[in-house]
């Protein structure tokens, strides 16, 4: 037995400096919740669970990207809807004006409610908007990014129409609304073209409608899949970043163990050399 160096003690000492360490470990990782806190713990894992989190703010911003979609989709629906309902009174309106028994004053009084008709539908084509971005001033599509990458198939286009655009190709404008108040059959003529124009200005709208509903049910698809799709990234980057609880409640208990053990031994190891003394006594 060496007096001058106790190896034994030396030896317990750092085997219990490691069981500390351990044990610090396992109690860190069970109040923070997590098994990898720093890139020392698990580097690749940590470069993984990284890239998911990016991953999952990207879904997220994705997800509030197709709420606004739907909004936009439903903003514009509900214009278009009471734009159809405009549409449609001017034609019961025309269809009043097609018959010879009207008088020049009623159909006057007939060709000046369209006439505020057709402005409505002007305004409601000029004052539908969604943050600030008019909607039905004209044929255009908005682009809507609905994944987390930059592909092209994470793009939806929301097709929206010109309701004013719409009036004049089909000719529903003062013009032919004026013609109307003239008495005799030159007037019932006019209303019996406008009946015409203006059943293509309704199935243009009730088109552009439909096609807004089918957009409107892809993106609630989208949404659904986004939410389905931060659920399983979320699952997955939790199994590798965070703490196993019933796991390392074991391995903590282990430690505790190891630290009394070693505490123990280096005890033990301390009180060698005192019997050499008593043998030299």
């Amino acid at each position: 037995m060496r007096v001058n160096t106790n190896v034994s003690a030396l030896i317990a000492n750092n085997q219990m400096g490691r069981n500390v360490s351990g044990q610090s470990k396992s109690m860190e990782k069970l109040s923070s919740g997590l098994r990898i806190k720093r890139a020392a713990d698990d580097a690749a894992g940590l470069a993984i669970s990284e890239k998911m989190r990016a991953q999952l703010k990207g879904l997220d911003q994705a997800g509030r990207n197709v709420q606004d979609g739907i909004s936009v989709v439903q903003t514009a629906e509900g214009a278009l809807e009471e734009t159809g309902n405009i549409l449609t009174r001017m034609r019961t309106l025309a269809v009043q004006a097609s018959n010879e028994t009207n008088s020049k004053d009623e159909r006057a009084k007939i060709a000046g409610e369209m006439e505020q008709l057709r402005s409505e539908v002007d305004r409601i084509a000029d004052s539908t908007k969604f943050n600030g971005e008019n909607l039905l001033s004209s044929d255009k599509k908005i682009a809507l990014q609905v994944g987390a990458e930059a592909v092209s198939n994470n793009v939806i286009e929301v097709s929206l129409i010109n309701t004013k655009g719409v009036l004049t190709t089909r000719n529903v404008n003062s013009a032919n609304i004026d013609a109307m108040s003239v008495s005799g059959s030159i007037g019932t003529e006019a209303a019996s073209k406008m009946i015409v124009n203006l059943d293509s200005s309704l199935a243009d709208i009730n088109s552009a409608r439909a096609l807004l509903g089918a957009q409107q049910n892809r993106l609630e698809s989208t949404q659904n899949n986004l939410n389905n799709t931060v659920e399983n990234v979320t699952a997955a980057e939790s199994r590798i970043r965070d703490t196993d609880v019933a796991s390392e409640m074991v391995n903590l208990s282990k430690m505790n163990i190891l630290v009394q053990a070693s505490q123990s031994m280096l005890s033990q190891a301390n009180q060698q050399p005192q019997g050499v003394l008593q043998l030299l006594g």
